[in-house]
């Protein structure tokens, strides 16, 4: 371990008094008390807010609202599939996880979210498996999220990166960034394999997301690398290890998906507690009081450090800045084309004096002469994406 891990580690083991504390059922964690709670101060995070008001969009493989633990905390969503069943079907359940670390409320038994007053809007891209045509629906998917209203854009998924996935969600990205959305992407599950970059989270416009122990220790499966930005827990977190119809369990062994849905859902509290802030102050404040080692430096295993809502909502910390200034991406903001707008018809100025009036030839040149552009379509890139896109990997960890 490296000084600055080490430093690290120190740090949250005496917030949470989680490594060296005597373990009860409930400190050692359950779905309904997962060990980050502690560390997170959640129960005086509630006494603040628990999301109200935030709808968090999961672009997954469907949300399961029948589970106790969601019933009342998802909306209609949308099945982007090539065979759609409905949002609200999920037959591989790594959606469901995700909406419920996000949002559960703990009934039954069931998992219990971190915002569990959010809203879940859930986005069907996948059952589970490979598929070539992820990047399209990911920008479907982005698109339809930012029309349906959701401030925050969880996705638990990666794919290799290459210039066609790039070119599937450029504009998506950039419809999220023009309408105030948070996008929160794993970082991938292969540091222990090639650590190759993955989609869409080393994407501009997206906040990728590494995962921790509860040491605070980088996991060696969380792929690492300059797009890391933040990092939350990976392991020892709630999920459904028997599949869906089974009880709610804690995977000793998680992954990135799941420090991403923590990472949204710590956005919700803060967007929830500041509703008048923009996605680029609700992001300064979770990079400038996120947790890292004393040395305050950003690194390729945590990016600018732990997510740590708790210090902005409860002890006031973070400078929300300038709403219009990006805390990252700032180039590629300051580069993105705005859309097309209709051009203003010509205004004329009444004259006692002017000439007759046209007559009907003139009057039908005038009126069919619009001037104005074809609207920006937001949905365009999709049909063009998806020639030539083959082999796309769906890289999750599966406890």
């Amino acid at each position: 371990m490296t000084p600055t891990r080490r430093a690290l580690a120190t740090t949250l083991a005496l917030t949470a008094l989680l490594a060296t504390a005597p373990t009860t059922a409930q400190a050692a964690g359950t779905p309904q008390h997962p060990w980050y709670f502690d560390t997170l101060r959640v129960d005086d995070i509630w006494e603040h807010t628990k999301g109200e008001g935030i709808t968090v969009a999961v672009i997954d493989s469907g949300v399961d609202l029948t589970l106790p633990e969601l019933q009342g905390q998802v909306l209609d969503g949308t099945d982007l599939t090539a065979s759609p069943q409905g949002a609200h079907v999920d037959t591989d359940g790594h959606g469901t996880d995700m909406a419920a670390l996000i949002a559960g409320t703990g009934e039954g038994q069931g998992i219990q979210g971190l915002a569990p007053e959010a809203q879940v809007l859930p986005i069907r891209v996948t059952n589970g498996g490979m598929t070539t045509e992820l990047p399209a629906r990911w920008a479907a998917a982005i698109e339809y999220a930012v029309e349906s209203g959701a401030q925050v854009i969880n996705i638990s998924q990666a794919s290799p990166h290459d210039d066609p996935t790039r070119q599937a969600m450029a504009a998506a990205l950039a419809t999220a960034a023009r309408n105030d959305v948070l996008i929160f992407a794993g970082s991938g599950n292969d540091g222990e394999g090639l650590n190759n970059p993955s989609a869409p989270n080393s994407l501009e416009g997206v906040v990728s997301v590494g995962a921790v122990d509860r040491t605070g220790e980088h996991i060696p499966y969380s792929t690492y690398g300059p797009q890391v930005t933040l990092a939350a827990p990976g392991n020892d977190v709630p999920g459904h290890c028997d599949g869906l119809s089974g009880p709610a369990c804690v995977r000793e062994e998680g992954g990135t998906s799941s420090a991403t849905a923590l990472a949204s859902a710590s956005a919700a509290l803060i967007w929830s507690q500041h509703p008048d802030w923009t996605k680029n102050q609700v992001l300064r404040v979770m990079l400038n009081t996120a947790e890292r080692s004393d040395d305050q430096r950003r690194d390729d295993y945590t990016g600018y450090g732990i997510v740590r809502p708790d210090r902005v909502i409860v002890d006031g910390e973070g400078d929300p800045g300038d709403p219009d200034s990006p805390p990252i991406f700032r180039d590629w903001e300051a580069g993105l084309v705005p859309p097309a707008t209709p051009e203003p018809t010509p205004e004329t100025t009444p004259d006692d004096s002017a000439e007759p009036a046209p007559g009907p030839e003139a009057e039908a040149a005038a009126t069919s002469d619009d001037g104005s552009p074809l609207p920006w379509i937001l949905g365009g890139t999709a049909a063009v994406v998806l020639v030539g896109l083959t082999g796309w990997l769906l890289l999750r960890r599966r406890a």
